[in-house]
């Protein structure tokens, strides 16, 4: 099977070309832009096979994924690559128009004509996976859940644009029959992600000894969903799911954000002890604007039909991802101190 990722020097996407590479003995072809959130040394263990390809390329582009998919001819498409940051997406909306709405239909449009091109058979057993998030959906009171029937009412620029996605990679479906699935999932967390996102993020600021910020009060609520499960669920979702459906995958993990944020305090003063409590250098700080309460997935769907669960407690993926943190300062050192030092992003002018 040859399989091409979009967006897979990313924190899903590298961990979703790993599992192709090394457990399905899958064909990967990445097409990546090299934004500031991707690292070519998160595919360190697969570079140089011969089942690894990179191709440097925006998705926005439309000559050049024709090129890919004319020289590549993959089996299926797992489209990954997104603006993703909430925070950034607030100040800087732009972006997410173009990456996650322009760039989707582009990317569709050039799957389009690969798809009539093919034969029959293979046309068959083709698939296109759009990846998206459980903000889509907007905020929850405290009993519901996200299913995959929720309307949607996003409430960021990033999660507007990403529902708009969704609705096109659907309409593709609908429109075109091309065989498009959608999958929605809670928050991931788990090695090699950017540290802007609130777990590496507070790992990196306790190893550190920097202040622990929490917005709000800390009371938001999130589903944790560990990063190698969730690529674990797109994998299944590409050999096992129906066209025209849409699947949500969440970790069983709400937890709200003080609470993830003391639980890491006290992983990492076991594992790197220091002269004070980390706990003692928590620092609350004005919310982000439009905050969503809660996000829970209702994940069942995937499990009766894919057959998948998550194999983690997020206890124990909370304490691995930490020990990776603090045996991979090469991994991190750099887009900490040449892309993103940890400082606050997503306020508005008059919040300064």
């Amino acid at each position: 099977m040859r399989v091409l990722v979009t967006g897979g020097a990313g924190f899903i996407g590298s961990a979703v070309c790993r599992s192709l590479v090394l457990q399905k003995g899958a064909t990967v072809i990445n097409v990546d832009k090299l934004t500031y959130a991707a690292n070519p040394a998160s595919l360190a263990p697969i570079e140089g096979l011969k089942s690894y390809l990179f191709e440097q390329q925006d998705i926005c582009d439309r000559e050049a994924m024709d090129f890919v998919f004319s020289t590549y001819q993959p089996d299926a498409v797992v489209h990954l690559a997104a603006e993703s940051h909430v925070d950034r997406s607030i100040t800087g909306p732009a972006a997410f128009i173009a990456t996650n709405i322009v760039g989707t239909y582009t990317l569709l449009e050039a799957v389009r004509k690969y798809y009539e091109g093919l034969s029959p058979p293979r046309q068959k057993r083709f698939r296109f996976i759009h990846v998206s998030t459980d903000e889509v959906y907007g905020s929850l009171g405290p009993a519901d859940y996200f299913r995959e029937e929720t309307p949607y009412r996003p409430s960021s620029p990033y999660s507007a644009s990403k529902a708009a996605s969704d609705h096109l990679a659907l309409a593709w479906f609908k429109t075109y029959g091309l065989p498009v699935m959608v999958s929605n999932c809670s928050n991931n967390y788990g090695p090699f992600q950017f540290p802007e996102k609130l777990i590496p993020l507070t790992i990196l600021n306790a190893i550190e000894r920097r202040p622990l910020p929490v917005y709000g009060d800390g009371r938001n609520v999130r589903d944790w969903l560990h990063v190698e499960d969730h690529a674990a669920g797109l994998i299944t979702l590409l050999l096992e799911g129906k066209p025209g459906e849409k699947y949500n995958f969440g970790g069983d993990s709400e937890r709200s954000n003080l609470d993830v944020v003391t639980q890491i305090c006290d992983v990492v003063d076991r594992l790197y002890p220091g002269p004070a409590t980390r706990r003692s250098m928590i620092t609350f700080v004005p919310d982000r604007p439009g905050h969503d309460i809660r996000y829970a997935i209702d994940a069942s769907k995937a499990r009766r039909e894919l057959g998948w669960q998550p194999t983690r407690t997020f206890e124990q993926g909370l304490a691995e991802t930490v020990a990776w943190y603090l045996k991979s300062r090469s991994w991190w050192e750099h887009a900490r101190s040449g892309i993103y030092d940890g400082s606050r992003l997503g306020l508005l002018a008059t919040q300064h």
